[in-house]
This record gives structure tokens, C-alpha cells and sequence, in this order.
């Protein structure tokens, strides 16, 4: 059985360019969508201290793991170049209800 992989981000994002950042966000999602399996579900949250939480999903830990090359590309770049004070930690999940 496969254990399902998440990655998490935590940046600011100025709100002068929330929406730009978003379509670009998008773009980038579905790019990834169609060329690397098992991305099953993204979301963006933000939280009260205005920072964003951005958790990538993944069916398993190599499917995520296939895709960390596209971190280098330049969709990747143009929705990076938007993030500031940025983070990001890989888990897995132990217990979901």
C-alpha cells in the first residue's frame, strides 16, 4: 500500500499581486496535472497571520518525488517570484477521518 505524500508551503504573497499569482498558480497546477501522475489534490489557505499555507497532495511519495525537477521550471519560477518568506516541509498522512 502506498502512503499518500503531501508537501506544504507557507509564503507571503503581496495583495497587490494575489491575482496574478493565483492565475500563474493555477497554470503551473494544471502543467503538473498533465505531465506527472498522482497529484490529487492542491489547496491553498490563508491563514490569520496573512502568510499562505499551499499543500500539494500526492497518491505516494515517488509520484511526488518524479515531479520535484518541475521546482526548476519556468512556470515554476514565474510563481515563485511571488513568494516571499517562503517554506516547505514534505509529510506523509498517519491518520485522516
Amino acid at each position: 500500500m502506498n502512503t499518500i505524500a503531501v508537501r506544504m508551503h507557507t509564503y507571503r504573497v503581496g495583495p497587490d499581486e494575489l491575482t496574478e499569482f493565483l492565475s500563474r498558480r493555477a497554470a503551473l497546477v494544471a502543467g503538473l496535472r498533465a505531465e506527472y501522475p498522482g497529484l490529487a489534490q492542491v489547496q491553498l489557505i490563508r491563514l490569520e497571520d496573512g502568510t499562505y499555507r499551499d499543500t500539494w497532495r500526492w497518491d505516494s511519495f515517488e509520484q511526488m518525488a518524479a515531479a520535484f525537477p518541475a521546482a526548476g521550471s519556468p512556470q515554476a519560477a514565474a510563481v515563485q517570484s511571488f513568494l516571499t518568506e517562503a517554506a516547505a516541509l514534505n509529510g506523509e498522512i498517519v491518520d485522516e477521518r
